[in-house]
């Protein structure tokens, strides 16, 4: 078990040794106060809430998914891009092992990336917003705020998951680097082509069940679809995925 943690530590200490990912951390922070400062300065401190603020802030999670996809779309592809795989493979380590502590270091990284923005957020939000009661979320503006992130971050780990498959697949960084991105922002185009309201098959679709906030307040999706349906559907993709990553990786040829 500790040679495992270590092995964990071993791909934590490869991501945040990387400058990379401190400017991603970087940007994270600087955006955030950037974009409250610029809804204090038309007039926002005075007609929002400090809670409404965190509220609009919270648009800037999708930075959180583009840099959880670059990371989980490099962490196994750039071992072959510095040629540095078969330094890990030779080691007393079994390969289930090695990609099960590259996952959870991604896993971490998500984590560690959205307590950050979170943490950043609310304290822009209340440093220059008014600590007044919420005009548009209600009683209980942290549950309804909360359970937003909480859609968001499932997103975040199916497209992480998927990235994570396409770093095992290919060899390059870049092509699954890129691969990623183009599906993050190409997936609403794919939801409006396969809309479950003419095409019953595409329920069963990745994308038409990532927007888990249609949901919220008990609502029903299209074609009948609810949340409990979107988050089976969302966990099979996942398995797969990490089904695909696996057999990949156990089978991929390192010697050449």
């Amino acid at each position: 078990m500790n040679n495992f943690l270590a092995l964990v530590q071993n791909e934590n200490m490869k991501i945040y040794r990387r400058v990379r990912t401190w400017i991603m951390f970087g940007l994270l922070v600087l955006l955030t106060i950037l974009f409250g400062v610029l809804f204090s300065l038309d007039g926002g401190s005075q007609r929002m809430s400090a809670w409404d603020a965190l509220d609009q802030l919270s648009f800037l999670y999708y930075l959180v998914s583009i840099y959880a996809a670059v990371i989980a779309a490099d962490i196994v592809a750039g071992e072959f891009t510095w040629g540095t795989i078969k330094l890990l493979l030779i080691r007393p380590w079994t390969r289930t092992k090695v990609l099960l502590s590259k996952l959870l270091a991604v896993l971490l990284f998500t984590l560690a990336m959205s307590a950050v923005f979170f943490v950043i957020a609310l304290a822009v939000s209340f440093l220059i917003f008014s600590n007044e009661p919420s005009q548009y979320l209600g009683d209980s503006p942290l549950s309804r705020i909360l359970e937003s992130l909480l859609y968001s971050y499932v997103d975040l780990l199916v497209i992480a998951a998927f990235s994570f498959m396409l770093s095992t697949v290919f060899r390059s960084s870049g092509i699954a680097i890129g691969l990623s991105i183009f599906i993050l922002f190409a997936g609403n185009i794919f939801t409006l082509l396969f809309h479950p309201s003419r095409y019953a098959w595409a329920k069963y679709l990745l994308f038409t069940n990532m927007d888990l906030g249609q949901y919220r307040g008990g609502q029903v999706g299209p074609a009948g679809m609810t949340l409990g349906f979107s988050i089976t559907v969302l966990a099979v993709y996942v398995l797969l995925f990490l089904a695909v990553s696996w057999l990949v990786f156990k089978k991929r040829d390192v010697a050449a």
